[in-house]
């Protein structure tokens, strides 16, 4: 039977333990009851760190977008002081000129050519004044939109703060749940857990030295792990980079939320690692399924970002020959495993 064969079997049968009334007492369970309801809150852990890093990514884009507002408004206040000194200064200006009328001016000069430069001036004051009281209502109005569209942005960051203290609180509660359930097991109970995982984590020594940026390159097995009998070249030299990458993180931790680059959770290790490739991907694994050309399973190349489960919960690396590099979940750092021990969904190749 496959794990995740035997995951949902076990599932079923220890799911009213699971959601047991309140009250009640709960019943001892067995070491295999409690392995499938940890497996069990893993996977809801997981999704609740997909949506996590959605939110996070949603609450980054909004906080740069309020501090690039600020300062836009920051700036427009000090063209808007700017006019408003300019304005003074030509006041200053006139009134040191004198406010008699041109005509009584005129009288009072001695000759007509002071009078003549004293018109032109109060006529030159007063089209500047004109443009700067202009210019003052210009950037008033500029700063009530921009103060406007900094609310917005301020109202739509506080919305995604809240969301993203809404699915931390519902990724730590879940594996909160999953540490208490491991704490009934012994020591040796939790080491056979832990051993039932499939692909024992491998030496970042094991990285083949041929992996370079040949697309080429023949991309070796785990030594733990049966070799497919023709293993696959890397579609291109990206490929091959993302998958040298993926070596090298064997045995880092996971750690829900984390991008590197000393521990990552799953969507985390391949972002990464097709970013130390040249390629930008999106945050989450419901993003990273549209970030690609779609490809069957039976056509899996080396460098493919492989997902499981119906809600797209969780990527891996593929390598060739039915394996993978993945970051399981907490307490399993970055491993090898068969792609076949959780439900395939989908298959994107980056470029």
């Amino acid at each position: 039977m496959s794990r995740a064969a035997c995951t949902l079997a076990l599932a079923s049968a220890a799911s009213v333990t699971l959601f047991a009334e309140p009250g009640q007492a709960e019943p001892r369970l067995t070491p295999q009851q409690v392995q499938a309801q940890v497996e069990v809150l893993y996977r809801q852990a997981e999704q609740a760190t997909e949506k996590y890093d959605g939110a996070k990514e949603q609450a980054d884009a909004a906080r740069a977008a309020v501090a690039e507002l600020q300062g836009e408004l920051a700036r427009k206040t000090v063209r808007l002081n700017t006019a408003r000194d300019a304005v003074g200064s030509l006041a200053a200006a006139q009134y040191r000129a004198g406010s008699l009328d041109p005509t009584l001016q005129l009288a009072l000069n001695s000759t007509p050519d002071t009078y003549l430069q004293r018109v032109g001036l109060a006529s030159r004051l007063g089209v500047r004044q004109a443009a700067a009281l202009e210019r003052i209502t210009i950037e008033r109005r500029s700063i009530a939109i921009t103060r406007e569209q900094a609310n917005g942005k301020l109202a739509a960051l506080r919305t995604a703060q809240d969301r993203l203290a809404a699915r931390k609180r519902d990724v730590q509660a879940k594996l909160s749940r999953a540490r208490a359930l491991l704490a009934q097991l012994t020591a040796e109970q939790r080491a056979a857990f832990n051993a039932a995982d499939v692909g024992a984590p491998a030496s970042p020594n094991a990285v083949p030295a041929a992996l370079s940026s040949r697309a080429t390159t023949r991309l070796p097995l785990s030594p733990s792990l049966s070799p497919a009998p023709n293993s696959l070249a890397a579609p291109s030299s990206r490929a091959a980079a993302a998958v040298a990458f993926a070596y090298r993180a064997l045995g880092l931790p996971y750690v829900w939320g984390a991008t590197g680059p000393g521990s990552y959770d799953c969507s985390g290790l391949t972002q990464a690692a097709w970013r130390a490739a040249g390629v930008s991907l999106p945050r989450t694994t419901y993003t990273q399924i549209n970030a690609g050309t779609r490809v069957p399973e039976s056509q899996l190349r080396p460098g493919d970002l492989v997902f499981f489960y119906a809600g797209i919960s969780h990527v891996g690396l593929y390598i060739g020959g039915g394996q993978m590099i993945h970051a399981p979940h907490p307490g399993a750092p970055i491993r090898i495993a068969p792609i076949s021990e959780m439900p395939f969904a989908g298959a994107t190749r980056p470029s």
